[in-house]
């Protein structure tokens, strides 16, 4: 099997032979925003503090240290956390793979989708992520609120696509639009 080029790793051992793959997105990049303006802040108090403090206060000035090189591993595990999330949609299913450490894959079957809708916060709609709710008729929901997608319009009208079959234009609609 020829790799692929999108860059997913493994997405295609979770899915049937018979399964055809029809969207693989990443979570949007502004997910690693916190961690990413944290980092950001901490370096610039850390030099601001390295300046202001005394000489003999070595230790503070480790302590700082410690603290900024923590601030920054957990940004980096955050961002290999975000290259492993992947929401997949398939003729079938609607996979969503997470975790490092601990794989997990929460599915929920389309023929189990009784209803769906999506939301795009004002910086969602600045920076092009919404988020997809799912309901099924199902209490228990492994897949139910998927945040931080991209694209949330087009991928809420692809997956309705998949849901109830092609967008056939409607005549009458289309006159009572033209009017």
């Amino acid at each position: 099997m020829p790799a692929d080029p999108i860059g997913f790793r493994g997405i295609d051992r979770y899915l049937l032979p018979s399964e055809r793959r029809v969207i693989a997105v990443r979570r949007h990049w502004a997910r690693l925003g916190p961690p990413v303006m944290l980092v950001i802040a901490a370096t610039v108090a850390l030099f601001a503090l390295d300046e202001v403090l005394p000489a003999r206060l070595p230790f503070a000035r480790t302590v700082l240290l410690v603290g900024w090189v923590l601030l920054t591993a957990r940004l980096v595990w955050r961002l290999l956390q975000w290259r492993e999330e992947w929401f997949v949609v398939t003729d079938r299913r609607l996979l969503l793979r997470s975790g490092i450490i601990t794989r997990r894959v929460a599915m929920m079957p389309l023929i189990k989708v009784t209803d769906m809708s999506y939301s795009r916060p004002p910086v969602g709609r600045l920076l092009g992520y919404g988020q997809i709710v799912i309901e099924s008729a199902g209490n228990d929901q492994a897949l139910r609120r998927i945040r931080h997608l991209p694209h949330p319009d087009a991928l809420y009208l692809d997956i309705c696509e998949l849901l109830f079959g092609p967008r056939a234009p409607q005549p009458g609609v289309q006159q009572i639009w033209r009017r």
